[in-house]
């Protein structure tokens, strides 16, 4: 078993998510840096795609009943080295401290944190607040029997920084002044306070429409850069709803969501328009 000592400011349980619900309304969730996750199952042996602790701005400490096997990713805390699988022995504990760059560390236990799945994902949605609760102080949470492979032997490589985040344009770049699109990409934007897994919340320049009408809902997705009244922009994350009512100016390619989940507040992030292959999520 795992004891929950400390949550932090907000520890969740998070995996691949929930794809293919989003018919029912039902969000993805699942990880915000999937490449994060994935890295940290990778090393300790799980699938890539198996439930693990998403950490936000640090302050986790558990306790082991048993001896596991661990390894951390995203940011780089304190309290356990980064990027390299650790035998944490019965009785011991870990706690993380506070990332000096980036938000979301992601701590794997091999064989996966055991909560009950709902709709096949065993992910903490906390917009519809399905899955398991964030993870409180005193909380007892199993170890999985996720089928593992070998542990790595080896310490894994921090992914490199993006300059910028590249975004396709569209679906609702028509309600925009014409010299919106320039402003989006050619400003520095900064990460507001109120910012979270729904999404980034930005401040900067306003982002004018041309159109004052209102548009229907239709169908969103993660990266979706949704531009409500107030001109300033919001970039959908894992737990946004499946629907918007505000015009959507670009969307944030696939590939560059994990460095998206990595903005705290009061950082500065930029756009570029995305060249090639580039796909939205």
């Amino acid at each position: 078993m795992i004891e929950v000592v400390a949550p932090g400011p907000l520890t969740t349980v998070q995996d691949g998510g929930r794809p293919g619900w989003a018919r029912l309304g039902v969000p993805r969730s699942g990880a915000f840096d999937r490449a994060a996750l994935r890295l940290a199952n990778r090393l300790v042996g799980n699938p890539e795609d198996t439930a693990a602790f998403e950490v936000t701005f640090g302050g986790l400490e558990l306790r082991f009943t048993r001896a596991a096997t661990v390894a951390v990713t995203g940011a780089s805390c304190p309290g356990l080295d980064w990027g390299t699988p650790v035998t944490v022995g019965a009785g011991r504990s870990v706690r993380l401290g506070l990332p000096a760059r980036g938000l979301r560390t992601y701590l794997a236990i091999r064989g996966g944190v055991d909560v009950a799945a709902q709709l096949g994902s065993r992910s903490t949605d906390t917009l519809s607040g399905l899955g398991p609760p964030p993870v409180r102080a005193g909380d007892l949470l199993g170890i999985g029997a996720a089928a593992c492979g070998p542990v790595s032997g080896t310490a894994a490589a921090p992914a490199m920084p993006r300059p910028s985040l590249r975004v396709l344009v569209g679906p609702r770049d028509d309600w925009f002044d014409p010299e919106a699109l320039e402003v989006l990409t050619g400003s520095a934007w900064t990460v507001r306070g109120e910012s979270d897994r729904i999404g980034i919340r930005l401040d900067g320049p306003n982002l004018r429409r041309s159109r004052s009408d209102e548009l229907p809902s239709e169908p969103t997705l993660p990266g979706a850069i949704q531009v409500p009244t107030d001109a300033r922009p919001i970039v959908f994350g894992p737990d946004a709803p499946v629907t918007g009512g505000y015009p959507v100016l670009a969307v944030v390619v696939r590939a560059d969501l994990d460095a998206a989940a990595q903005l705290r507040p009061g950082d500065t992030v930029r756009f570029s328009r995305a060249t090639g292959a580039g796909r939205a999520t």
